[in-house]
């Protein structure tokens, strides 16, 4: 019996009235700060702290599983390289027409030991990295006007249409006419290249915010800078990594491109001298260069985006 019950019972005594004692049950007890559904507190902490241990350990049984997998990205390189090389032992494959791999590596050795390839993709990389940020600047600039404001949108989005329709490679004679034969229009056909999937993605971004994301900043009190900054581009964050990435494959199309314009270094000069004198494994090696790069610029995209993301929680296959 409890101190307050004993002291009822003495106040029923007191007055002449038969003591009665109530019998509680550890179920009709009601502890204050306890789980709406009865439990504890410490029942609901123990809960909800092994409901979290088991997110960690899924989330970390999946990236194990990946880590684990990763060899198989080798898996089809190498199957293809071990075809290449015993169609061109087997004489399917003429080492005049189509070098093997053993002969690519060979030669990609001797252009690396006089310096020959070190200088060209220095050259290469100046004429892609200076082409890529203008596009990419211009296009997220752009889309973030177009996005953001209707007026912009109007008086942005339906020439940059019209123009995006016109296949970049039939603009290099004008190119030629307007800047010359020198650095400027390889340049600039790689940033024009680029500019229009920055540019989309950027805009698909902006407009696909949730609205309600945005009202719900209003509510909170903030500012139009205060819902661009927090709210809009948070969002379009994943549309505009996206188009960073494809911006990046266009890129190295169009330097491909723009280095058979009267080009006198750089990877493409490279493969022009070696189609004038039969060498297909210079021509290899600079294909080769050209994968390594748009690979590497890509894998650093992913990397950017796996730590701007790290907040989204998506699909990573099963």
């Amino acid at each position: 019996m409890t101190t307050t019950e004993t002291r009822r019972a003495s106040q029923l005594t007191g007055l002449g009235a038969e003591p009665t004692i109530l019998e509680t049950s550890p179920s009709d007890l009601v502890v204050f700060g306890s789980d709406p559904r009865g439990e504890l507190p410490g029942s609901a902490l123990r809960k909800r702290k092994a409901k979290t241990e088991a997110t960690k350990r899924q989330s970390g049984t999946r990236v194990d599983g990946r880590r684990r997998h990763r060899w198989r990205r080798w898996v089809t390189p190498i199957v293809v390289l071990a075809l290449w090389q015993c169609g061109s032992n087997l004489g399917y494959l003429s080492f005049k027409t189509f070098s093997s791999p053993w002969q690519v590596a060979d030669t990609a050795w001797q252009l690396m030991a006089n310096g020959t390839l070190e200088r060209a993709l220095l050259v290469s990389l100046a004429r892609v990295g200076v082409g890529l940020f203008i596009g990419v600047s211009a296009g997220l600039i752009l889309g973030l006007v177009s996005g953001l404001f209707r007026l912009g949108e109007d008086l942005i989005d339906p020439s940059l249409q019209m123009l995006r329709t016109m296949p970049v490679l039939a603009l290099i004679p004008l190119f030629i006419l307007w800047f010359g034969i020198g650095e400027l229009p390889k340049v600039l056909i790689i940033g024009l290249g680029c500019f229009f999937s920055m540019y989309l993605n950027t805009f698909a971004g902006v407009r696909n915010v949730d609205e309600r994301l945005v009202e719900a900043g209003q509510t909170l009190g903030l500012s139009r800078w205060g819902q661009i900054r927090h709210v809009i581009i948070p969002g379009a964050l994943p549309n505009a990594l996206v188009g960073l990435r494809i911006a990046i494959g266009v890129s190295v199309i169009m330097l491909v491109v723009s280095e058979q314009i009267n080009a006198s270094s750089g990877i493409g000069y490279l493969m022009t001298q070696a189609e004038q004198f039969f060498q297909t494994s210079v021509i290899f090696v600079g294909l080769l260069v050209y994968a390594i790069l748009g690979l590497g610029a890509d894998l650093i995209v992913r990397f950017i985006e796996k730590r701007a993301l790290a907040w989204r929680r998506t699909f990573a296959g099963a």
